[in-house]
């Protein structure tokens, strides 16, 4: 979902509590694994992202998490492999 110039990947609910999800995915870990990806400038801009979508949105919630998702497509087919990670940020 864009919000202005800004990207968010996913936006889910638990409950009353908000999730924004960052997912960054490679077709191998060879060289660098999608979760070295998630550096401070990213964070800022998911942080950045999600504050002016609950501005415009106004959603109703008892709290919000930053999770992450790394994807990498390796399996014996090209299926993905998925590490998940709860307030990650």
């Amino acid at each position: 979902m864009r919000v202005g110039r800004l990207e968010l990947d996913i936006i889910a609910r638990k409950n009353r509590l908000l999730i924004f999800c960052e997912v960054r995915s490679r077709r191998s870990a060879r060289w660098v694994h999608p979760a070295e990806t998630f550096d401070a400038g990213k964070r800022k801009r998911v942080r950045r992202a999600a504050a002016l979508w609950l501005e415009r949105e106004r959603p109703s919630r008892d709290g919000v998490r930053f999770d992450a998702a790394a994807v990498v497509f390796d399996g014996p087919d090209g299926s993905p492999r998925i590490e998940y990670y709860e307030g990650a940020f």
